[in-house]
């Protein structure tokens, strides 16, 4: 018999047997992976902020930071940094407001994902879409000597992500009438959700903002790496399907 009160173009879905509703769990619950994410961030902020002195939070960030100008020249004749800042830029920030902007973005759409594709998929998921907004960064900034830290690149991944399951209250809707999570929007019927669509158009038109010099965030809009954003969200809303476990469902659409 068919629930009434599904929506008319959701697939015929029924739960899995003992599948736990949340139908009281909160919305900002944090998973500890997550929480450990922040953790890490904020140690390593505090770490700078507070312990290191000046020389030591220059060496810091000459060697984790991501700089282009590091692949101009013969690799053979550097340290290792090359191979490792394309991801470790993502775990350090450049003020406390940085952080903590970045540390609610996180908690707002790493969250989802993270439930949606557990600790050892969101941890490679991190890794290949800092490495993604490193990318496109390096390639619009080729040979420069400017230092790129903060895990906005990461974050916009994670906003891809979510832009195939998680907008228009679908991932809540089939929690609560399921306790499942929703099938996977194929990148098509994503960007036919209007929700997406306004969503994308209006973080693509920002970000396009900031790389004309437009001052939508008063002095720090020279110091953001739009660039970075976008290579992370592209990579996050084009690939997601690669990393989630619940994927095969994104054919019934």
């Amino acid at each position: 018999m068919q629930d009434s009160s599904r929506p008319p173009e959701e697939p015929e879905i029924e739960p899995a047997r003992g599948a736990h509703r949340p139908d009281n769990a909160p919305i900002f619950n944090l998973p500890g992976g997550v929480l450990l994410a922040l953790a890490l961030l904020a140690g390593i902020y505090a770490l700078q902020a507070l312990v290191l002195n000046d020389a030591s939070n220059a060496w810091l960030t000459f060697e984790f930071a991501f700089s282009p100008l590091r692949y101009v020249y013969p690799l053979s004749d550097q340290t290792l940094a090359w191979l490792w800042t394309p991801v470790t830029y993502s775990l350090l920030h450049g003020s406390f407001e940085h952080l903590a902007f970045n540390g609610l973005w996180l908690a707002a759409f790493g969250t989802p994902v993270y439930r949606r594709i557990g600790p050892i998929r969101f941890l490679v998921f991190w890794l290949i879409s800092s490495v993604a907004g490193a990318g496109l960064h390096a390639a619009v900034n080729w040979g420069e000597a400017s230092l790129m830290v903060g895990a906005s690149g990461v974050i916009s991944a994670l906003m891809g992500a979510a832009c195939r399951f998680a907008f228009g209250g679908r991932q809540r809707g089939y929690l609560e009438a399921f306790g499942i999570e929703p099938p996977l929007l194929s990148v098509p019927a994503a960007l036919a959700d209007r929700t997406v669509r306004v969503f994308i158009i209006v973080w693509f038109l920002g970000n396009v903002a900031v790389a004309f010099g437009l001052p939508l965030f008063g002095d720090y809009a020279g110091m953001i790496a739009w660039d970075a954003h976008i290579g992370g969200f592209l990579f996050g809303f084009l690939c997601f399907q690669f990393f989630d476990p619940h994927s095969r469902s994104a054919r019934s659409h």
